[in-house]
């Protein structure tokens, strides 16, 4: 996400960076590289313009030209400005009520039904009770579509037959969810391909009758500059208290999440970071602008490590074992079954290409990481360890590999050198 973004945002910034002092002309060369940049990705004039015009400010009010470590105060307004425009500091959402309702609303095709089914499954591994609502009055494929998700996550779902008004949808669903005990509702409403007075009224019924805290708007991340058109286009129905941004993992230029924020004033709630039930992030501004930057964002890799190793479905004991692998790294004593354990952990984190753009410094090779996943070298590496023979145990003349214990107690070597040869 945001790679185009990022590599020519951190290409500008090697410029400005070269030398320890930069002159005006300088400065005035490296804005004109961000607004390419900002352009390139997708964003929006006016709001590139915007953020342009709060750089220079900045750049202006802290002396950087003639003054020394220029750069790296370029790099901090950047990031400063970055972050304000994405939201600043972030926001909850506010499910205060008993049913809380969250009214889901975008153009067909956005994502919608299964940004719908993602938050579901993120607020109940948070301890909520949601249920989902089909409010498409027309298209029984959407319900079909939203009730195959949610039996996949194990969430009720209410729905009425074709025709009923939106009106009675929402009034009868929230009336379910208090008689289940349920604590969220999710409305996954109708779309359209463009905006009309219909779907608006409709989106005015729900609202009026529902009484929805938050109003999310869902939009398709490749839209680009499109993206703060649609968002204006929806302001008046239905008043968005926040932004999903879907198929963020399929669009390397993220000009949507820059150009709503700071276009519309829509703070960004979620992000969608793949097809997985489980992709969906929490925007933290000050993160991405991290991210964008190159300088990493260790806090979301740590909490999708530690969902990997608490969430559901997760192996009960894995926690204790990732202790136990990291002790023996230390001592010099990590084997093969410690390596190929890694490696599955990195799996299920997602995307190669994103796991290593939030290790600081290590932005530049997510294009090989990815590379190396495709062309099968995890794959390999794993198989290979699995084809090896488990060590002999001398001492009871038996094989102590078996069942799940350790493949071989041979520490992996380091260096390049040879490992221990394995015994048969």
């Amino acid at each position: 996400m945001f790679d185009a973004l990022s590599s020519s945002l951190r290409a500008s910034l090697r410029r400005l960076t070269g030398s320890g002092r930069i002159s005006a002309a300088d400065l005035d060369a490296g804005l004109a590289d961000i607004r390419a940049s900002l352009l390139g990705a997708d964003v929006a004039a006016p709001v590139a313009a915007r953020l342009l015009e709060q750089i220079r400010e900045r750049a202006q009010r802290s002396e950087i030209v003639g003054g020394l470590g220029a750069g790296e105060r370029m790099l901090g307004i950047l990031h400063d400005v970055l972050t304000e425009v994405l939201g600043g500091s972030g926001r909850e959402l506010d499910l205060r009520e008993r049913p809380a309702t969250i009214l889901l609303f975008g153009l067909q095709g956005a994502g919608k039904t299964t940004t719908a089914a993602k938050l579901a499954l993120r607020l109940m591994k948070e301890g909520r009770r949601p249920m989902l609502v089909a409010a498409d009055p027309r298209r029984p494929a959407a319900a079909e579509q939203l009730g195959i998700l949610a039996a996949g996550i194990k969430v009720p779902m209410h729905r009425e037959p074709v025709g009923t008004p939106v009106s009675e949808i929402g009034t009868r669903a929230i009336a379910a969810a208090r008689r289940l005990g349920l604590d969220v509702v999710i409305i996954d409403s109708a779309g359209r391909t463009a905006l009309d007075d219909e779907l608006l009224e409709e989106l005015r019924e729900l609202r009026r009758v529902t009484k929805p805290r938050e109003r999310l708007l869902v939009v398709d991340a490749a839209v680009g500059q499109t993206a703060l058109a649609i968002a204006q286009g929806f302001s008046g129905a239905a008043e968005p208290t926040g932004l999903i941004l879907s198929k963020l993992d399929g669009d390397a230029r993220g000009g949507a999440a820059i150009s709503i924020a700071g276009g519309a004033g829509i703070p960004v709630v979620y992000v969608g970071t793949g097809e997985r039930s489980e992709a969906l992030e929490r925007f933290h501004p000050d993160r991405i602008a991290n991210r964008i930057l190159g300088m990493g964002d260790l806090a979301t890799l740590a909490e999708r490590v530690r969902e990997a190793e608490i969430g559901p479905g997760a192996d009960p004991s894995a926690e204790a074992r990732t202790k136990a692998a990291e002790a023996r790294a230390l001592r010099g004593g990590m084997t093969f079954d410690d390596l190929l354990s890694q490696l599955r952990q990195m799996s299920s984190l997602g995307p190669i290409g994103q796991v290593v753009k939030m290790i600081p410094g290590m932005g530049g090779m997510a294009e090989q990481a990815e590379a190396a996943v495709a062309s099968g070298e995890l794959k390999r590496t794993e198989a290979m360890i699995l084809s090896m023979t488990p060590e002999t145990d001398p001492s009871q003349g038996r094989e102590a590999g078996k069942a799940g214990e350790k493949r071989s107690k041979a520490p992996v070597a380091e260096g390049g050198d040879a490992p221990e040869p394995l015994s048969g």
